[in-house]
């Protein structure tokens, strides 16, 4: 038996906060029922209907993807290129992504259809580090790359202080290879800190998502999320402490 508002959020259809307004306010109805009590517990057996839409319960699974570039953050598109869960063809669960990676951005991404995980991993309040690896058009100088770790004015406000270092750099090509870790989930985040200094992004891959990372991966290979790493990603969130050294 869980709470009502849990099982809602884990279907994906609003947060868990979002779930538990819905209740109070008569939106929710357990076995043809309206409940308004924020206690009340389901089993599976239980038939759930939320503004008169019934609710699909499934087990929650929970993907690592080696996004490739050139594909959509996305369950569909309606220009018909290439999403995320097309790599999912044999599962029978509906999923989704956790956050979004750049059509024209690599690296790790999280798959889901726990909706309280995807809210929470998502919430900004709870500062999940990212490390992304740019190759970058110019070579920044040490004060530009201060400017990324203090923080750089974007149209959509300052953006959170960043930990950055440089790679390597190509003095002949004029380009630079630089390390850049953010807790923010902006949209094209990095790409945008980078054009604010002059440099433009060339390739960007998202190499680790908190403790994640690629390792024995290749582009377009997934593999599932372990009991443990779902825990500690819940861990981490929780306590505000998704920053790691």
């Amino acid at each position: 038996m869980e709470r009502l508002q849990k099982v809602i959020a884990h279907a994906g259809i609003v947060s868990r906060r979002k779930a538990e307004e819905l209740i109070v306010q008569g939106k929710v109805k357990v076995n043809g029922k309206v409940v308004t009590e924020l206690g009340v517990k389901v089993g599976p057996q239980d038939k759930i209907e939320v503004e008169g839409i019934p609710v699909e319960r499934e087990e929650p699974v929970y993907y690592l993807l080696y996004k490739p570039r050139g594909v959509i953050s996305s369950v569909k598109d309606d220009k018909g290129r290439k999403v995320v869960t097309d790599f999912f063809k044999d599962l029978d669960k509906r999923i989704y992504p956790i956050g979004r990676l750049d059509y024209d951005t690599s690296g790790l991404l999280l798959l889901t259809n726990d909706g309280e995980f995807a809210n929470l991993l998502m919430h900004p309040r709870y500062e999940i580090e990212k490390v992304y690896i740019a190759k970058v058009k110019g070579i920044p100088a040490r004060e530009q790359l201060k400017q990324l770790e203090k923080g750089i004015m974007l149209d959509d406000g300052i953006t959170a202080p960043a930990k950055v270092k440089m790679l390597s750099l190509d003095k002949r090509k004029k380009t630079a290879v630089v390390e850049i870790r953010i807790h923010e989930g902006r949209n094209r985040q990095v790409r945008r800190m980078f054009e604010a200094i002059g440099c433009q992004v060339m390739k960007l891959k998202r190499e680790r998502y908190a403790f994640l990372d690629l390792k024995g991966l290749h582009p377009g290979d997934y593999r599932e999320l372990t009991p443990h790493e779902v825990k500690q990603l819940r861990a981490l969130a929780l306590s505000g402490n998704g920053i790691r050294k």
